[in-house]
């Protein structure tokens, strides 16, 4: 008669293969490796030097529009309809060609009455704006 060891079907496999785990880990790996670069490209473009840094802008030449969230506007702290501002902004430009329109434009007011004062702005050979954001204080 022969004898079963019951000691052999209670051992366990202690060990783990980790050999697929690395496999698969290094197959993925590549193949982000190589997809990545595919996602992020662009059109090739040759962009040109950039110029030289902006002179100061002396405090007469510039204009102060502001957009409240009304659509109302404000030329220097006046209130004007859009049709004023636009002949202010001209005649202010004629007058100095150095002319720099700050644009204050309330963050909840519509895109539509900003819009309106930077195509004055072009319009009028007012190239030279900026659109005035809070200052970051960190």
């Amino acid at each position: 008669m022969r004898r079963f060891s019951k000691r052999n079907q209670l051992v366990t496999l202690s060990d783990l293969n980790v050999t697929p785990m690395l496999d698969l880990a290094f197959v993925l790996l590549i193949i982000f490796v190589i997809a990545t670069p595919l996602l992020e490209q662009g059109m090739k473009l040759e962009l040109p030097d950039g110029g030289a840094a902006d002179t100061a802008v002396k405090r007469d030449d510039v204009r102060t529009v502001e957009v409240s969230r009304q659509g109302q506007y404000l030329l220097d702290r006046k209130p004007m309809l859009l049709e004023e501002l636009e002949e202010e902004l001209k005649r202010a430009h004629d007058q100095n060609p150095d002319t720099v329109v700050y644009i204050r434009a309330d963050q909840h007011g519509f895109n539509k009455d900003l819009y309106a004062v930077i195509d004055a702005c072009q319009r009028n050979g007012l190239t030279k704006f900026s659109l005035r954001t809070k200052e970051d204080n960190r």
